[in-house]
């Protein structure tokens, strides 16, 4: 097996995102310095960015999807609107100009 490359994030837990190809909004909770999805996960993906690259946990806007995207494929969402999201209340504890400002509630989703 070969290790992975550490790519430095360009995202931040609690920052505003959009989706590049499909356009959703959303909030990053969490991050992996590379994908650690199932291979079977990474297979069954439409586009399969690389690994070797930051992976991003995405609460989606107006939703209850919580999606697992790398980081080529966000970007960062300017508007300064808050995201609508049945978890926000569990790992976050407010909203700000620069994002949402996280807790210290441990990402249960690996």
């Amino acid at each position: 097996m070969i290790a992975p490359i550490e790519t430095p994030p360009r995202l931040r837990v609690g920052q505003l995102v959009k989706h590049r190809r499909y356009g959703y909004r959303g909030v990053v909770v969490e991050y992996d310095p590379f994908c650690k999805a199932p291979e079977q996960w990474y297979q069954a993906n439409q586009t399969q960015p690389d690994k070797n690259q930051p992976w991003y946990h995405v609460l989606v806007h107006g939703t209850s999807t919580v999606t697992y995207a790398a980081q080529t494929s966000l970007e960062p969402d300017d508007n300064g609107q808050p995201v609508v999201h049945p978890l926000l209340e569990k790992y976050f504890s407010g909203f700000s100009a620069d994002g949402y400002v996280r807790n210290d509630q441990s990402w249960g989703f690996d």
